[in-house]
């Protein structure tokens, strides 16, 4: 998965990394090490990452750019 792609979508989106871990109901800690790569995301995560974005997987993984969605 790509760190800096979850980072750089909550940060065009206004996001702090607390209102992002509240959407996504866990602990802002546990977000936080996804953004630093301390944590691997875990696919339910990322799916729910792409849906909250309208993004595809492939993007949050870093295997496709925005026009390749």
């Amino acid at each position: 998965m790509s760190y800096k792609r979850i980072r750089d979508l909550r940060e065009d989106a206004n996001l702090s990394q607390r209102q992002l871990a509240e959407i996504l109901h866990m602990h802002k800690t546990t977000y936080a090490r996804y953004e630093t790569g301390e944590r691997e995301i875990p696919l339910n995560v990322a799916i729910l990452l792409a849906e909250y974005y309208q993004v595809s997987l492939d993007y949050i993984a870093g295997l496709a750019g925005p026009k390749d969605e």
